[in-house]
């Protein structure tokens, strides 16, 4: 059985900062700055959030403009690192198989017996005593 992990099973994160948590210092910073200050910092902070997505924008409007009509044609799903599983990776580059077949069912081999493990010798030799006889003692192991 495979599991595969979604990206809505991962937390949102900001610089790894639950949303909870960034909630949590707006409210303390909302308290602090007080009414007076709060509509200044709040316009600076909507300037540098609309920069960040300028340059954003800007980024992925030089890439298209890079790549050419590819850009459009990539799946960046494919791309996304937290889909990868290195385990996976390196069992389909040591393996023969075709690596876009189904995955058979793993096949669980059991280990054989030994006989002559010291566990089974000591239950062997708990069972070979009588309900009266005394356990063995070594002299020389005390």
């Amino acid at each position: 059985m495979r599991f595969v992990r979604l990206a809505a099973d991962y937390p949102v994160t900001v610089f790894g900062l639950t949303f909870e948590k960034l909630l949590i210092i707006g409210v303390i910073a909302v308290f602090l700055l007080g009414p007076e200050r709060l509509p200044h910092y709040a316009a600076m902070l909507g300037k540098f959030v609309r920069s960040v997505r300028d340059f954003a924008n800007g980024a992925k409007d030089r890439m298209r403009e890079e790549m050419g009509p590819e850009f459009d044609d990539v799946d960046w799903q494919k791309l996304d690192p937290r889909q990868y599983d290195p385990r996976r990776i390196i069992r389909d580059a040591l393996s023969d198989a075709d690596p876009f077949a189904e995955p058979a069912t793993p096949v669980v081999a059991r280990a054989a017996v030994n006989e002559n493990s010291a566990y089974l010798q000591r239950k062997r030799k708990r069972e070979a005593l009588g309900a009266g006889d005394a356990a063995p003692f070594d002299s020389e192991a005390t």
